[in-house]
């Protein structure tokens, strides 16, 4: 196999798949809007009460175990041993059988206790139900790290929009007809997680028809038994598979962790059971808002991680230190910018989005988590390049279990603001923990000094823009003009008015070079736009 022809497909391989993890995070994160929409606050508490399940599900079948999968099956393709390679597709299928049928048996047979737990009985059909999209994790992780190890990336990318379009339109389709229909929001929320089932088999259709295209033998008698090794096989699958899982399911984790103790730490704290499933309903709204703003983010981190991957490998440890300050740069610039931003407007954003400004200050500290989220995603990314996979792991579920307690000792006396500020107190800690450590490993200063001036003085210029835009907006509403139609015109106008404050005064501020700015998607526009904003630069 040519070397260069390899590496272009990969590339080629890799956009299409960064194309595609961002497809499905959008589509996961504004179908919640409408829904929220149609079934109201108690019926997005009691969605959002047992989606984590699902967010576990697809972390392991999509960000997970195919990754290791896709490592052992170019190991042997590297050797050019196309057997062995299928021994290790289906000896990894056998295995996550056996992971699948786990997890389905433990939320089936446990969903009386865990809805116990969570503090709402009628949860217990919906975890059922939710339960069976483990059992389609195997076929769905194999078929997918099989061909990305064969650097075919489209047969994922594929089968991820098609799941995840599949599952939405399920859930919005489920939930206006059973409303109008008059039934009940827990039997409307069990359709709308139906939706978990048909997206899952409509990817494995996908997959399974690429299969049958190219003529591909992969589950022939011939390689259904155990070869000699697969101790080892599993094993990496066992410890690489799940430390990577974590850090995927960093934001999934900490809404399990809501989904367990809020609602009935609100009904122990005296609240009434129906009033704090609408707060619980109404506490969630921030997770479209942390999951949009994590994206850009996200986006940017993959394709900074790879060129830290590659210039560790090859022992260049200055521009290892020049890419992570790089992309710190970009990942808190990015991070300030949407949290500070969405902060500003968070109440005619509320109000276009939920139909009502309720909880937005709660919401505008849940919001907080954007900025944290965005840094850990991108330490994650860069401890994995250079091969420390389980510590990100590690810091990840010690903020999980700070979490936990930080909801059990901040919500009695706060309510659901202590949620809230669990959350960003829980995932600063994280970053704290992964800073301290990558700064052991690579003795570097962090930022400069003039670097943070210029990111508050363009915080600053927004804030004041926003806020200007915010007297407007209040003195409309006192005027009696439609609320939700201002908010609209509001909310869009200062997403755009903030976010050109903000690029004029950074930009005008050199805090990155051109060189740096050209690491960005679009690179050489926003080189086009600093040469017109600051032509001295």
């Amino acid at each position: 196999m040519d070397k260069k022809y390899s590496s272009n497909q990969f590339l080629k391989g890799a956009m299409v798949l960064t194309i595609a993890a961002l497809v499905t995070k959008i589509l996961s994160a504004v179908y919640r809007v409408p829904f929220q929409n149609i079934v109201g606050d108690i019926g997005f508490y009691i969605y959002q009460q047992v989606y984590p399940f699902y967010g576990i599900a697809i972390a392991l079948s999509t960000y997970g175990f195919p990754v290791i999968i896709s490592k052992m099956v170019a190991e042997k393709l590297e050797k050019e041993d196309e057997e062995g390679a299928k021994h290790v597709a289906v000896t990894s299928f056998l295995f996550l059988c056996l992971v699948g049928l786990a997890w389905f048996l433990l939320v089936y047979f446990g969903s009386g206790l865990i809805a116990g737990w969570m503090g709402d009985p009628k949860l217990k059909p919906l975890l059922q139900v939710i339960s069976l999209s483990f059992l389609l994790l195997a076929p769905l992780s194999v078929i997918r790290g099989y061909y990305q190890g064969k650097e075919d990336m489209v047969p994922t990318a594929v089968s991820q929009v098609t799941e995840q379009t599949i599952r939405v339109a399920t859930i919005l389709i489920f939930s206006t007809i059973l409303v109008s229909e008059g039934y009940s929001l827990y039997m409307t929320g069990n359709g709308a997680l139906f939706g978990s089932i048909t997206g899952g088999l409509g990817g494995l259709l996908v997959l399974l028809s690429f299969l049958i295209a190219r003529r591909e033998k992969l589950f022939s008698r011939k390689y259904l038994s155990l070869p000699v090794g697969f101790v080892h096989t599993w094993s990496r699958l066992f410890k690489n598979g799940t430390a990577i899982c974590v850090s995927a399911m960093l934001l999934v984790l900490l809404q399990f962790v809501d989904s367990l103790n809020v609602y009935s730490l609100l009904v122990s704290s005296g609240m009434e059971a129906e009033t704090a499933k609408t707060w619980k309903g109404i506490y969630d709204r921030g997770q479209p808002f942390v999951q949009l703003g994590t994206v850009v983010a996200t986006s940017i981190s993959l394709t900074i991680v790879p060129l830290v991957t590659n210039a560790y490998l090859k022992r260049r440890e200055a521009l290892v230190r020049e890419y992570i300050q790089l992309s710190l740069k970009i990942s808190i610039t990015i991070g300030f910018a949407a949290t500070l931003g969405i902060i500003n407007i968070m109440v005619p954003t509320n109000t276009m989005l939920f139909e009502n400004a309720l909880g937005s200050t709660v919401i505008a500290v849940f919001c907080l988590s954007i900025f944290f989220s965005c840094l850990i995603l991108t330490f994650a990314g860069i401890f994995q390049g250079i091969g420390k996979i389980y510590y990100p792991a590690f810091c990840i579920l010690i903020g999980i279990m700070i979490k936990y307690l930080g909801n059990a000792c901040l919500i009695p006396f706060m309510g659901i603001m202590g949620a809230s500020v669990s959350t960003a107190g829980s995932l600063s800690i994280m970053a704290i923990m992964m800073v301290i450590s990558l700064r052991k490993l690579f003795p570097i200063r962090i930022l400069t000094l003039s670097f943070y001036k210029t990111l508050l003085m363009s915080g600053a210029v927004m804030t004041i823009g926003l806020q200007g835009i915010l007297h407007v907006y209040d003195t409309l509403l006192h005027k009696g003009m439609p609320d939700r139609l201002l908010s609209v015109f509001f909310s869009l106008g200062g997403v755009c008015i903030g976010g050109m404050l903000f690029l004029i005064v950074f930009l005008r501020g050199n805090a990155l070079s051109r060189e740096e700015i050209s690491f960005l998607p679009f690179g050489s526009k926003w080189v086009w736009l600093m040469e017109k904003v600051y032509p001295n630069n």
